[in-house]
């Protein structure tokens, strides 16, 4: 299996996790291959930090003595100098460096790119570079985004903080802005969380190969209510939505829609979930749900494409056979502990 959306943490946030840790039990759960984003503290948007992180990586696969692979999104800014350096470092290293990652709304990390016209800059430089890349996208539009919303410790109310409509409507600017822009590489919108952004995409696709998206495990899993249980810590970005939403993005898993779950792991602190932080450890979930999908008769074909084959074909890489981790009952009651909490206990 492959896990193409990974927040491994590590340098200033080592206390969340290290490289080492994540990659350990990354491996334990049956993942031949991570893919690590960029908006690490600091954050991942230079050379210098591609390489130390890359080196970072390869000497963790070392000591715990290979089995999986570590690829690494690289960081966008508005700056066209940085955006022509990312290029380079992707060209460079690739498939080490696997493609460039902008967030279109502020999330964890504060690398958000939030004004249409500077999002059109990020575009046009890539265009002017000739970037034939992946563009990975976290689809949120800053200026629909209500924070007042949120009442702390209340994770639900997250829900109405960042309402559907700022996913849809960013997803519609991206979409457009590519198309002006001439951009000619990959676009893949990641985490997709609402019935109307699975409804824009899939049509959009019907006329765009290269266009593609993902989904998660706890926004398959779980809605807004769930996230009334406090100790499961459930407040991310996107945040957990409607039971219509959720349904959504089951069917769309179901009817081969979805290019590949990702699962947005990104574990924190119990004391910094506890003052709102963003994100939930992730690796359990994707067990949780292909177990879920076995059930509702998803046939191990799809499911290899869902886990990994879908993701090489689409970067053009290869891992290896897709191995699925079929028989995982107590693998999932080890990988509850490997945490400070677990959102998905049964």
């Amino acid at each position: 299996m492959i896990d193409p959306h990974v927040h491994l943490r590590d340098w200033n946030g080592k206390d969340k996790e290290t490289v080492l840790h994540g990659l350990l039990v990354a491996r334990k759960a049956g993942f031949q291959a991570v893919f690590d984003m960029p908006n690490t503290n600091p954050a991942i948007v230079n050379k210098s930090l591609v390489e130390e992180r890359l080196a970072l990586a390869s000497a963790a696969i070392d000591k715990i003595g290979g089995g999986i692979s570590y690829h690494l999104y690289l960081g966008l800014t508005k700056e066209d100098e940085q955006i022509k350096e990312m290029i380079d470092c992707y060209n460079l290293y690739f498939p080490k460096c696997i493609g460039l990652k902008m967030f279109a709304g502020q999330s964890t990390g504060n690398m958000g790119i939030v004004e249409l016209s500077d999002q059109e800059k990020v575009f046009k430089s890539l265009a002017e570079y000739n970037y034939k890349g992946l563009l990975a996208i976290h689809a949120e539009k800053e200026s629909l985004l209500r924070s007042g919303e949120y009442i702390e410790g209340q994770f639900e109310t997250h829900s109405l903080a960042r309402p559907p409509q700022a996913e849809v409507e960013s997803i519609k600017d991206i979409i457009a802005i590519a198309k002006r822009t001439g951009y000619q590489g990959r676009l893949h919108i990641c985490h997709v969380s609402t019935a109307e952004g699975i409804e824009i995409l899939t049509k959009e696709k019907l006329s765009n190969p290269l266009l593609t998206f993902g989904v998660t495990p706890h926004h398959a899993l779980f809605t807004s209510e769930d996230a009334k249980c406090h100790d499961r810590y459930l407040k991310m970005n996107p945040p957990l939505r409607s039971e219509r939403d959720r349904n959504a993005v089951v069917q769309a898993i179901m009817e081969g829609k979805v290019d590949w779950i990702e699962s947005d792991h990104a574990p924190h602190l119990l004391s910094d979930k506890e003052k709102g932080a963003s994100g939930i450890p992730g690796f359990k979930g994707m067990l949780v749900l292909y177990d879920y999908l076995v059930k509702r008769g998803v046939n191990e074909s799809q499911l290899r494409k869902l886990f990994g084959e879908n993701v090489c074909k689409t970067f053009n890489i290869n891992i290896g056979p897709i191995t699925l981790n079929k028989d995982n009952k107590a693998l999932k009651k080890d990988l509850s502990y490997a945490y400070l909490f677990d959102p998905y206990r049964e």
